[in-house]
């Protein structure tokens, strides 16, 4: 029997990259996106926290969901009626994920209700289909969203009756840190561009950064890592601008090509990272290096603790030390 292909007959698209099950990228340059999340978890709403979701971003169709305590108790030292505001940028790679994903629903509705806060945690376009800098951009016009309430004549109120726009602190997930670094270094310290909003912080979760030259930890650490070698090789293969590589600015903040963040008057940084997280050399290298330079930063290290521990297991003793360790962060820099 032979194997040859009849001519004329057309190979049918075949996967050439795939993300957790979620992304597939086909050879004809299609790509399939599923809409069941990888983290197929219920949601733990018992009603004491409320959400609703906005468009913020007409133009890319992008929106953002709002939570807040049902019983919105006094908490801002500024103004006793309001709420601090707290982003929660999600991770993914820049190619995965959504503020619908039942994960980071969970996440969102555990910050809202132990930090008293209004949590505001907004999507932005993903790779391959828009490759960075678009998601840095999209957390960008999500923060100036909120700028743009506090100005409005006519305001959400269900937002602005609650939310403090004087103490706003922006967090990130993986690529959701990532981007939430760069807007720190875009607003710079008290945020003058985004009056009469003001940020006093960062919390940059476990951030996803790279480069070319492999780190000790990526080389030796375990090969079983939730988020392992491979995949951080695709996510970046998927979202770096075409033609770049791991050592582009927005990836290797310390590459031959990135600014020298040494003389740049940043606000607070609270870094996280796990013990057994591939990026931990990375993460431990950034917030060391800014911390050297007279920078604000406090380094919290969980050992043994993989990649997106807090999000994978929420009820664990860590994710509880965590979520205790955001909540001083706040109350140290709130105004």
């Amino acid at each position: 029997m032979s194997n040859t292909i009849p001519s004329g007959t057309v190979t049918p698209p075949y996967v050439v990259d795939q993300c957790r099950g979620v992304l597939h990228v086909y050879s004809d340059g299609s790509i399939v996106r599923s809409p069941k999340p990888c983290f197929d978890v219920p949601v733990h709403d018992d009603g004491s926290v409320l959400s609703k979701d906005v468009v913020f971003d007409a133009v890319h169709n992008l929106q953002l969901r709002i939570y807040k305590p049902a019983a919105s108790l006094p908490s801002s030292a500024a103004d006793p009626s309001k709420l601090p505001v707290f982003y929660y940028i999600h991770g993914g790679g820049f190619c995965i994920g959504s503020r619908t994903w039942p994960n980071c629903e969970n996440y969102c509705l555990r910050l809202a209700s132990e930090l008293r806060a209004v949590v505001i945690s907004p999507d932005y376009r993903l790779a391959p289909e828009n490759r960075l800098p678009a998601a840095i951009e999209d957390g960008f016009v999500a923060v100036k969203w909120l700028q743009a309430q506090a100005l409005s004549e006519e305001p959400d109120t269900w937002l602005t009756e609650v939310a403090d726009f004087g103490n706003v602190f922006i967090s990130g997930d993986s690529a959701g840190g990532n981007i939430a670094h760069h807007l720190s270094v875009r607003l710079g310290a008290g945020s003058p561009e985004l009056a009469p909003v003001r940020v006093r912080g960062y919390v940059l979760l476990a951030p996803f950064f790279g480069g070319t030259v492999r780190t000790k930890f990526e080389a030796e650490g375990p090969k079983e890592a939730f988020l392992n070698l491979e995949l951080i090789d695709r996510f970046w293969r998927l979202s770096i601008p075409d033609g770049e590589t791991t050592d582009h600015p927005l990836v290797n903040l310390f590459g031959p090509s990135s600014s020298n963040l040494e003389a740049l008057d940043i606000d607070p940084i609270l870094v996280i990272v796990g013990g057994s997280d591939l990026l931990r050399d990375r993460v431990e290298d950034y917030a060391s290096r800014l911390k050297n330079w007279g920078k604000k930063i406090k380094y919290v290290e969980f050992e043994g603790k993989q990649h997106g521990f807090f999000a994978i297991d929420p009820s664990s003793e860590a994710a509880s030390d965590l979520m205790q360790i955001i909540k001083h962060f706040v109350a140290e820099y709130s105004s």
